[in-house]
């Protein structure tokens, strides 16, 4: 028996409401306390609710409330000394539980409830037909704590790349290149993953999307799967206009033993780490790798004295593809690799819940671990365009060591943050070639919008990377998504009256 008051996840609840019928819609405030009560329930002790010190609420994007925390204590008949709304970021959940698992070792927290709910579908859904929800007030909360500053710049806000529609299709086009993969070849590695994804959603009870679909159905563009962002059509996309909620319930291994809590409810945080990238997607190292995710993940790996090959099953954030092809890459993880990449089936197929989709993957993780208590298991959560991460590897049989002890995150992000980034200019002129690009579509199927991020060659500044669009030309945008358009040559001037930086391609 361990002699430290190890960090341990008790009770795990989740929540789906896939109705369609307004009447049966339910306010995030009901979804929470069901959540929670359904995490009492699972740690096995009735009780617990009632005697939390920390109650810690992600941020709520479709219906927010002035005071989350509060609303949710009074329901569940809790006086925690602590209480939290967070500021947006997927990396959300894990970093609580991370932060969460520190407070408990030093003694600062005896009993925690972490939960949050999105109900983008029902509020959607009664704007589409001008109803009014019967709900709590709808307010801007009175505190968001941690890192809330928007993920991006003038710059890119100027040229669109301001929603992850937009900016991950970057990331994947960057992806295709630096694997050498022809724009089919690619369609087919796309679709591939994504139906590992699926699969695993159809056998998921909380899942929005519980049916496997084939990797052709996942990457072939039709009138029920239109292209989003080239080269993602809408099934490779997270979908945010979901129901759900989740709910996770952590204390100390001492605590868990006074209050009762059989043994076999535990699950170990074996380790854990947090970093963030350069903030803006202008400033990263390239667009084909994450050193944040790295160093988030051999941290929570390192404190856990794992290596990746001890892992028996990931989930991996999957707001896109990219998203998960970039922890692929820091992990050495190739697609032929049999373990799970996901316990949930992803975003795009089990739901994205807002800032809280990761609740739900801790969630699904405890129950497999319970299940084989010898597993373990790496989870990882990002905020904003892959800018914010968060890691956790979780082990139900044993505790990891005698003590436990976090690095400060600000040692790792120093380092990441001497990295030298590309130099940037706002206003671009001269010849230049794509370093990445995509092409947006509208719902009729017709390219809308090139994005290009690109570097000036000879002049004044060579090497300096852009971003830019393309002219409003159908036919080059159509070509954008058949031939490969990374590093194609071109110009690049600046267009007085849009203010934006324009690319047109040579030839």
């Amino acid at each position: 028996m361990s002699s430290a008051n190890l960090p341990v996840i008790v009770g795990v609840g989740q929540y789906v409401n896939r109705s369609r019928d307004l009447a049966d819609a339910r306010e995030p405030l009901d979804m929470m306390e069901i959540v929670a009560r359904a995490a009492q329930d699972d740690a096995g002790v009735q009780g617990l609710l009632a005697r939390i010190d920390s109650l810690q609420i992600v941020n709520i994007i479709a219906w927010p409330y002035l005071d989350a925390p509060g609303l949710v204590a009074e329901r569940l008949g809790a006086s925690p000394a602590h209480s939290i709304n967070t500021a947006v970021g997927g990396d959300t959940p894990q970093r609580l539980i991370n932060d969460t698992a520190e407070s408990i070792v030093r003694g600062d927290t005896r009993l925690a409830l972490l939960c949050g709910a999105e109900v983008l579908a029902s509020t959607r859904r009664s704007r589409r037909a001008g109803a009014k929800l019967p709900w709590h007030e709808r307010a801007v909360p009175k505190e968001m704590v941690g890192d809330n500053r928007t993920g991006f710049n003038e710059a890119e806000a100027r040229h669109g790349a301001v929603m992850p529609t937009r900016v991950y299709p970057l990331f994947e086009n960057a992806l295709r290149a630096h694997l050498g993969l022809s724009i089919e070849k690619h369609r087919q590695r796309l679709g591939t993953l994504c139906q590992r994804l699926s699969a695993v959603a159809a056998q998921n009870p909380y899942a929005w999307f519980p049916n496997a679909l084939t990797a052709e159905e996942i990457a072939t563009v039709s009138t029920d799967n239109r292209m989003i962002c080239f080269p993602y059509p809408k099934r490779m996309n997270a979908i945010m206009e979901v129901d759900q909620a989740a709910a996770v319930i952590m204390t100390g291994s001492h605590t868990a033993r006074e209050l009762g809590i059989p043994e076999d409810r535990w699950v170990y945080l074996w380790g854990c780490g947090d970093a963030n990238d350069k903030w803006f997607v202008s400033d990263r190292i390239n667009l084909h790798s994450s050193p944040a995710i790295r160093a988030a993940t051999g941290r929570a790996l390192s404190m856990a004295g794992l290596t990746v090959d001890d892992i028996g099953f990931f989930d991996l954030y999957s707001c896109f593809p990219a998203a998960v092809q970039l922890a692929m890459g820091e992990l050495g993880l190739t697609l032929d690799d049999p373990r799970p990449l996901t316990v949930t089936g992803g975003l795009p197929y089990a739901g994205g819940p807002g800032n809280n989709y990761v609740m739900h993957s801790v969630a699904a993780a405890v129950a497999r671990l319970r299940e084989d208590p010898k597993a373990t298991a790496l989870l990882t959560g990002l905020g904003w365009f892959a800018t914010k991460h968060a890691a956790g590897v979780y082990s139900a049989g044993r505790p990891p060591t005698e003590s436990w002890r976090r690095t400060d995150p600000q040692i790792d992000q120093a380092t990441l943050e001497k990295m030298e980034s590309p130099p940037t200019v706002e206003q671009a002129e001269g010849p230049a070639s794509v370093e990445s690009y995509t092409v947006q579509f509208n719902r009729e199927g017709e390219p809308e919008q090139g994005i290009v991020i690109g570097r000036l060659g000879d002049g004044e500044k060579p090497g300096a990377r852009f971003i830019a669009n393309t002219p409003p030309d159908a036919d080059l945008m159509w070509a954008m998504t058949r031939e490969e358009f990374i590093g194609a040559s071109g110009h690049v001037s600046r267009d007085a009256e849009s203010e934006r930086n324009v690319f047109r391609p040579s030839g």
